[in-house]
Formats: structure tokens, sequence, C-alpha cells
């Protein structure tokens, strides 16, 4: 009986086999393919959103990469790109050019350098105009008729500049001065007439000879003296009729630059420039202006720190 109730002992043994895993390799292959979808998509946007001359250009580029890097570019305008066949702008066909809208409502290319120079062409031209109608207004006043050997107009990079100077036996300005001659007020309120017909600003700027102040330039000097002729100027022809808001500069330049350089004490050298302006020269004066503006803000802005640091 002993020998019944014995039981065997069985023994299990697993055998264990190595198996695939299959924890992340599904998930690169699932990233893989929504950065190929999204990637796709974007394409389909971005043909949709794209204009056909931006798309001629795109297939020029591609079409011929090298030829249009090392040459001219014929497709992606490259007229102020350091590298040639560069530029931003891939609408850009001839040059630097861009698309406008054409009286019949088709678009058409308009190269903006010719632009440009079309639009300084027709400035210069008017101003020229301008100039040929004060010319015959003085000949027909009666007033200005009479000191024309006065009054000098030429065209200048800045615009149509007119010129009043002294003459030997006819000074515009009492001697060390900034009074007025009477004939020279006339002057002036006639020219502030015919300006306010003008759209351009209008900068004004007082001249002297080289003579100095005998205290030289320690007190008052030939830089107050044109400052303040500009300024006596500037009032007549306000008084004249000009709107005052055409003024954009009034300076004094002292004998900085002179008319007559080979003879600086020459009285042609005492005189008031009024300048007409061009576009250019407007902008010019007020990106000055602006940078001046700014610097001011700046150094403002520092003597705040210094005085609020303890």
């Amino acid at each position: 009986m002993a020998e019944n109730l014995v039981r065997p002992i069985i023994v299990k043994r697993i055998k264990k086999t190595a198996a695939g895993h299959h924890g992340g390799a599904w998930k690169i292959a699932y990233a893989d393919f929504v950065t190929a979808m999204m990637a796709f998509f974007l394409l389909m946007w971005l043909l949709g959103s794209t204009s056909k001359a931006q798309l001629e250009g795109i297939e020029q580029y591609f079409r011929t990469p090298l030829s249009v890097a090392l040459s001219s570019g014929s497709a992606v305008g490259a007229s102020e790109s350091v590298i040639k066949g560069g530029g931003k702008d891939v609408t850009k066909k001839q040059g630097q050019v861009k698309p406008v809208d054409s009286i019949d409502g088709k678009k058409k290319l308009v190269d903006i350098k010719d632009a440009k120079e079309a639009l300084k062409k027709e400035e210069t031209a008017k101003l020229q105009e301008l100039k040929k109608k004060i010319e015959k207004a003085i000949e027909d006043s009666p007033t200005l008729s009479k000191f024309k050997n006065q009054l000098l107009l030429d065209i200048t990079s800045d615009g149509l500049r007119v010129q009043i100077v002294d003459e030997q036996n006819r000074p515009m300005f009492n001697s060390s001065k900034a009074e007025l001659q009477p004939y020279a007020k006339q002057i002036l309120q006639e020219l502030g007439r015919m300006f306010n017909g003008v759209t351009n600003k209008i900068s004004l700027s007082g001249h002297t000879d080289a003579t100095p102040y005998p205290n030289g330039e320690k007190s008052y000097s030939n830089w107050e003296l044109s400052a303040d002729r500009a300024n006596a100027s500037r009032r007549e022809l306000v008084a004249g009729g000009m709107d005052e808001a055409k003024l954009l500069r009034v300076v004094g330049l002292s004998s900085a630059s002179l008319f007559d350089k080979k003879n600086p004490l020459n009285p042609t050298n005492r005189r008031i420039s009024i300048i007409i302006m061009n576009k250019q020269a407007e902008e010019n004066v007020l990106k000055d202006a602006e940078a001046v503006h700014v610097s001011s803000d700046s150094t403002e802005s520092d003597l705040n720190k210094a005085v609020l640091k303890p």
C-alpha cells in the first residue's frame, strides 16, 4: 500500500523560443506615412495658391537651374541680385518686374527700374515747364522784371532752384542784418503766390559771403545771420499767399556753399535759395528728419536710464 501511495513527480519544462518584437516598429512606419501625407497636401495647397506666372518661373528654374544661376536669370529676375539668376520673387521674368493691372484687366509685367526712370523723366519735364512759366511770369510782372538779373533759375538733382542774389548796388538785406529791403519783399511775395500753385514741397536756405564778423564764430556769426535771413524770407513767402505747410526745410548755410567759389567776397554769394523739390529730395529730407527723431528718442531714453539708475 505504501508503494501505491507514492506519486510520481512530473516536471514540465517549457521550451522558450525567440519571437519578433512588435512594440514600436509600426509607430515609425505610421509617422513616416503621416509626414509624407502632410508634405503631399502642403504641396497641393502651394500649387493651388500659386499664380500662373509663378508656376512658369518655377518650371523654368527646375528645367535649367544651372544655366539660370550662372547666366542671367530669364525667369527669376536678377537685376539687383548679387548672384546672377537670383532674386526673391519668382514672378520676376525680366529683371526686377512685378505684375500690375492693365486697362483691359489683363496682367502685364512692368520693369520697376524703367518705371522709376519714367517717373523721374516726367517729374523733370514738369519742373522744366514750371521753370518756363516762372521765367515768363518774371518777364510779364512789372515788379519782378526789374530784378530779373537777380533771379536765377536752374534745374538741380533736388529739383527746380530759384536763387535771389545780391548785386553790388542792390543788396537784399541791410548790412549784417536779417531785415529785407522793400524790393526783396516784393520779389518773395510774388514768388510765394506762384509757388502756392505747385504741389511739390519747398526747401529754403540762406547764404552769406565769406566776410567774417569781428568777433569770429564765438557769438553771433554768419551761421546765425544766414538762418535769420532764411526765416525772414520764409515769412515773406507766406505773406505772399504761399501755404506754410509746403515748406519742408528752412536752413542757414553761412558761406559753406558759395555761389562764386573763386571770389568768396562776391556779393552774389549773399543769396536766398528756394528749391521746389522733386519726390526723391522730399523722401531724403523726410528720412533725415526721421533718423534725427529716432536718434533723439534713443538719447532721451539713455538719459532717463542713467537718471533712474541707482
